[in-house]
């Protein structure tokens, strides 16, 4: 099995001198790849001076996370896509149970290894952490990570399991599945497409696994940190897209629901004097209904929709409930 290890590079010359030495060493078996998503800060020329032996691919604009990977991967001959963060540290033989794995069981086309944090590596890292699953009205959780709290490692999820969805920090697909899928969704830009990614190949009745003893670090936020009211913004509106396109059921009362929620959370920042992220919540909705007819049509298109949720609702659990970890829900 061949495969390919695709790190996508914005700007990050700082991020790759420090993090490309551990991918190299412990991946001896890939072939490594950059593809570069027209950086200003003369990453491309760093690269070709420091690590001539990376196969450097050059995107002409920067079409975020979905078109940067899309354009990308045209390029690239492989069994089996990485798609790697470029602030990601890797560790030894991490490549060898996710290779088992996809030899193992060939339904299986996507797998996410276990991601801890890299400034605090006892902890699990918000983006990914043991495996994705979501809720029923949209929202995003992990094991070992609901909301901002974040799990401690104890080998509590070293165990092998199925998710809903595996994170694009360090996310491996097999190429006939990317392909049949027609890669990433290039109106999400970037945020949550993998998780659109996951939905539909779940949908075409593939499996997605966590692996727990293949290990990496993830520093996160390298290139829109949680402050930033334009990661507000599109965690909103691509949560909302990701409902229209793929959720199983009536949609109105979905939407409508998570309207409620989404005022709700605008609150929130308005009392915490946050009111860019408020403002960014609501462009996201306008954004979402300017949108709503492609999405409409894509929803349309896809007719083997599975029910989605693992519990009812991780809000409630969360700010109601007080549960605050995966194993008490």
């Amino acid at each position: 099995m061949k495969i390919a290890i695709v790190i996508l590079n914005w700007n990050g010359k700082q991020l790759l001198k420090q993090f490309l030495p551990s991918v190299i060493e412990y991946s001896p078996e890939a072939d490594i790849y950059v593809a570069d998503n027209a950086s200003t800060d003369n990453s491309v020329k760093f690269l070709k001076a420091a690590f001539p032996e990376i196969n450097l691919i050059q995107n002409n604009i920067n079409g975020g996370y979905a078109k940067g990977y899309n354009d990308a991967l045209k390029h690239v001959e492989a069994d089996v896509f990485c798609l790697l963060n470029n602030d990601v540290e890797v560790t030894k033989n991490w490549l060898q149970p996710i290779t088992k794995e996809f030899n193992n069981d060939t339904n299986t086309a996507i797998i996410q290894p276990k991601i801890l944090d890299f400034k605090n590596k006892n902890y699990f890292e918000y983006a990914g952490a043991a495996g994705g699953f979501i809720d029923k009205y949209g929202f995003p959780y992990c094991r070992g990570r609901i909301f901002n709290t974040l799990e401690k490692d104890n080998g509590q999820y070293n165990n092998d399991c199925d998710i809903f969805w595996a994170t694009g920090a360090c996310l491996f697909i097999k190429r006939s599945v990317f392909t049949i899928l027609n890669g990433f969704d290039e109106h999400f830009f970037a945020h949550m497409e993998e998780i659109d990614l996951c939905w539909r190949a779940k949908n075409l009745g593939f499996t997605i696994k966590y692996i727990g003893n293949a290990t990496v670090y993830h520093v996160g936020g390298a290139t829109l940190n949680a402050i930033n009211p334009k990661k507000t913004y599109l965690n909103f509106r691509n949560n909302l897209y990701i409902l229209t396109k793929n959720a199983k059921g009536p949609l109105f009362p979905l939407i409508f629901t998570r309207l409620l929620f989404d005022a709700v959370a605008g609150i929130k920042f308005l009392l915490e004097l946050k009111p860019l992220h408020t403002l960014a919540i609501i462009k996201a909705h306008f954004a979402y209904y300017k949108h709503c007819n492609t999405l409409l049509k894509q929803r349309k298109m896809s007719k083997n929709k599975i029910k989605y949720y693992h519990k009812k609702s991780i809000v409630l659990a969360y700010f109601i409930s007080k549960t605050k970890h995966f194993s008490e829900l």
